[in-house]
């Protein structure tokens, strides 16, 4: 089995299940920008992060309760499943639910199995993003994961279980759509051919991708903007501006606050807490500056070079806006 570095950088290789609702716009954490960049070698992170860990932990708890709630029998399957056609489409499958008296796979390489199960793990917060239990009313990225999968496999049905919080346990059932599979595969070749292979990035979408394509400046470099720049200007600086009044009205109602509390640390309403004052615990930082005053030659050997980001800023002044 792949460790998650290894699994990292195969990643870059294919693209699979988690990468589909990114690159149709579906993922709340991922844009097709990033997908590009990870694909085409430019960004790829290490996903060993904590709740990645955490979810390959309680994938197979997931599976162990599913198996207890359904008494259906499921197989881990060891390898990806490829497309035919396409070698970069790939399916890493959690479990595979079998006919009680069958084997995974025939003779003839055929899956046998009668649907596929996907686990998974949700914050309690996020059950207005579900529907009822049984439907196939759950998140979009994970709706079309489930039928990039089943286009994979060919199976029609994929259940997908999800334990919210450590007390909620629940299976929604998602059956073949075969309009939304094609639609899906020609979002996907279109994405590998026209842009990882061509290493061409697809329309930035976000904040995040134009500071992910644009990292880097050309020094002195200008261009003109366009007709409606100036107006659009106007209307960000009026929104500051908005901000700026709406910061000022928070300050002022923290500000009551703060004078009815004075040395009280807890604030009460009919016996609920309304508000704490605290103090966090100490914390250590280094004193930098009293490093390099007194100790130059030590501070020089563990002081590295930082690039910072680029920053927007806008000139108010050249658009007439006082």
């Amino acid at each position: 089995m792949l460790n998650n570095q290894d699994f990292t950088r195969e990643r870059s290789k294919y693209l699979g299940g988690s990468d589909i609702g990114a690159i149709l716009g579906l993922s709340k954490y991922r844009s097709a920008v990033d997908v590009w960049l990870e694909k085409t070698g430019k960004n790829v992170i290490e996903k060993n992060s904590l709740p990645v860990r955490f979810g390959q932990f309680a994938e197979d708890f997931v599976a162990r309760e599913y198996a207890l709630s359904t008494g259906c029998k499921l197989a881990i399957p060891e390898d990806a499943i490829i497309h035919p056609q396409y070698a970069y489409m790939h399916g890493h499958i959690d479990r595979f639910v079998l006919d009680q008296d069958l084997p995974l796979f025939g003779n003839d390489g055929q899956i046998h199995a009668v649907r596929i199960l996907e686990c998974k793990t949700a914050n309690p917060f996020t059950l207005s993003d579900w529907g009822d239990v049984g439907t196939d009313q759950v998140p979009m990225s994970y709706l079309v994961q489930c039928v990039w999968y089943m286009m994979l496999t060919k199976i029609d049905r994929t259940d997908l279980a999800v334990l919210f919080g450590n007390a909620d346990f629940r299976i929604y059932e998602i059956s073949r759509d075969f309009e939304l599979e094609q639609m899906i595969a020609e979002r996907a070749i279109n994405f590998w051919e026209n842009h990882v292979i061509k290493d061409v990035p697809p329309p930035a979408v976000c904040e995040s991708d134009y500071k992910s394509l644009f990292s880097q400046s050309t020094q002195s470099k200008s261009v003109e903007a366009l007709p409606d720049t100036s107006e659009l200007i106007k209307q960000l600086t009026a929104f500051n501006r908005q901000i700026e009044q709406y910061e000022t009205q928070i300050s002022d109602i923290k500000q009551n606050i703060m004078a009815q509390m004075q040395d009280a640390e807890i604030l009460t309403w009919n016996g609920q807490t309304l508000a704490t004052w605290k103090a966090p615990k100490p914390s250590l930082r280094l004193d930098s500056k009293r490093l390099i005053e007194e100790r130059p030659e030590l501070a020089h050997q563990y002081q590295i070079p930082i690039n910072n980001s680029r920053r927007l800023v806008i000139k108010t002044t050249s658009t007439g806006i006082s």
